[in-house]
């Protein structure tokens, strides 16, 4: 289970890596279409947002690969990550925003199932479920 839990741990890093950088690169106007309308409307700041969010989603990925000593707190860091970027997948679907390939309602209101899988992958392949052994560090 250990395995499978690394592997599933390092897949995810490796995608939030991409993602991170998708978001200063090749996505960044994808990615502004998650930025929540009832935030802001104004196109600097939400560049920014987009921005900041890459740069997290790289730490956290790096994180996520390489701080094993600290697996749980970074998995539980990336849960709390998906949790606060949920509104723009939200805002996303009530909008009608049209990004990466999410063209139709019906498949932005799908992607909004796919937030609590993330939430959940983050949490078990960094062993967060588990509770800690007084013997173990962290």
């Amino acid at each position: 289970m250990k395995t499978l839990q690394s592997i599933a741990r390092i897949v995810l890093g490796a995608f939030m890596t991409f993602a991170g950088i998708g978001h200063l690169t090749f996505h960044r106007q994808e990615f502004l279409a998650q930025v929540p309308r009832w935030l802001t409307h104004h196109s600097d700041f939400m560049d920014l947002i987009v921005l900041t969010s890459g740069i997290v989603e790289i730490a956290l990925g790096i994180a996520m690969i390489f701080l094993w000593k600290h697996q749980k707190k970074v998995g539980i860091l990336l849960a709390v990550f998906f949790v606060l970027i949920f509104p723009g997948n939200i805002s996303q679907y009530t909008n009608e925003i049209s990004a990466f390939g999410l063209d139709t309602d019906q498949k932005r209101l799908i992607r909004l199932f796919f937030q609590p899988v993330l939430i959940v992958w983050a949490l078990w392949s960094t062993g967060s479920f588990t509770k800690k052994n007084s013997t173990q560090h962290d």
